[in-house]
């Protein structure tokens, strides 16, 4: 008897592997999934790199979009002077300046800092 028929008897769940269409899709599938160059595991490392470059995309959208608006305010030339006495501690002439940290300041500062750190 036929080694192939014997299993068959044994174990009649497996009769359909006795199909050569079936084991020609089953060929095919799990070569689809596993072995292709187009395969479903390479798909799902595609699909998070595109999913990682669309979230980089917004944020940098949102950032020129701040900073379109940030360009539009410096083009007063009283808010240029307020920023840079702001940001870069500017003076004018024969001119001291004091700057007053608060805590709650400092501790929301770490906190955007931290924020910025993990979106990127």
């Amino acid at each position: 008897m036929n080694p192939l028929k014997k299993l068959i008897t044994n174990y009649p769940f497996l009769k359909f592997l006795a199909n050569r269409y079936v084991l020609v899709l089953f060929f095919f599938a799990i070569w689809m999934i596993f072995l292709d160059n187009y395969s479903y595991l390479e798909h799902s490392v595609l699909d998070k790199e595109i999913k990682e470059n669309e979230n980089n995309i917004n944020y940098y959208k949102a950032e020129i979009k701040k900073d379109s608006a940030d360009i539009k305010h410096l083009k007063n030339n009283d808010r240029v002077e307020k920023y840079a006495r702001e940001k870069y501690y500017m003076k004018r002439q024969n001119e001291d300046i004091y700057i007053i940290e608060f805590e709650d300041d400092k501790k929301a500062e770490k906190e955007a800092e931290q924020k910025t750190n993990s979106n990127n």
